[in-house]
């Protein structure tokens, strides 16, 4: 299949999902070797978890399907230029690449404000929406120690 094809589903998931009234107007595919193994629709409102994204469910089914937490080998088609929940999450399971058919402009244009959430990133945490505070630092910092002397950890 094209580039374009596989934008073609992720567009088609998105539509889906829209329709079915289950989630928002989000699609992702992950291809591997030029075939799709796995898609996610938004399931935001219908699992009642904020993280469901489309982007997050395919990310999900993709691991579950190649058996490993890393997606190195593998592109990302999504029907929106990602969040930055969803690109941070891109980040971590090492996607190689990422395509994308609508981007933060348009999802703000629908009532999206994944532009907040840029805009948000970008400032001092004493100035961010939500108020963040440090607590225990010490007591946390032990279970770091233990961490960088555990001999069998596996680094992601």
């Amino acid at each position: 299949m094209s580039n374009e094809n596989h934008m073609r589903r992720a567009i088609a998931l998105s539509v889906e999902m829209m329709r079915s009234g289950k989630g928002g107007p989000f699609g992702a595919v992950i291809v591997h070797r030029e075939q799709i193994i796995a898609e996610g629709c938004n399931q935001v409102t219908s699992a009642l978890d904020p993280t469901a994204h489309a982007e997050i469910v395919a990310i999900r089914h993709a691991c579950q399907a190649l058996g490993r937490f890393d997606l190195a080998g593998c592109e990302i088609y999504t029907s929106c230029e990602p969040c930055p929940m969803c690109l941070s999450a891109i980040y971590w399971a090492r996607l190689d690449r990422i395509y994308y058919a609508n981007d933060r402009r348009d999802a703000a244009a629908i009532g999206f404000r994944d532009d907040f959430l840029y805009h948000e990133i970008l400032l001092p945490l004493e100035q961010r929406a939500i108020p963040i505070q440090g607590l225990l630092r010490a007591e946390g910092s032990l279970a770091f120690d233990e961490w960088r002397r555990k001999p069998d950890k596996v680094l992601y």
